[in-house]
């Protein structure tokens, strides 16, 4: 068996490292993105208790793509998506506040 040459080492080790890259999401175009998210469509779920199912029939009423419920001790990103439902809680899961964002 003949041993590589530093090149073909060089340009296997590069391949390797090339292939283990992250890629970076790319970010949505405001104005190429369809759809719309109406949280006073959903006002009504205000006072009840956030479970999977209500936060899948409230995403559907607002027309969101996404929805997530935040507990207060929950860490949040700052980005704005306007396609993303949010219903906030309590820590006992009682929705305070519904928003898009």
């Amino acid at each position: 068996m003949r041993p590589l040459s530093a090149t073909a080492t060089l340009l296997l080790a590069s391949l390797t490292l090339l292939g283990c890259q992250q890629t970076k999401p790319q970010a949505l175009d405001p104005l190429s993105v369809t759809g719309t998210c109406n949280a006073q469509a959903v006002q009504h779920f205000l006072g009840k208790t956030a479970t999977p199912a209500l936060l899948d029939q409230a995403r559907n009423q607002s027309g969101a793509q996404t929805a997530r419920v935040l507990q207060p001790e929950d860490v949040v990103t700052l980005e704005y998506n306007a396609l993303r439902l949010n219903l906030t809680t309590d820590d006992a899961l009682v929705i305070q506040r519904i928003n898009c964002g």
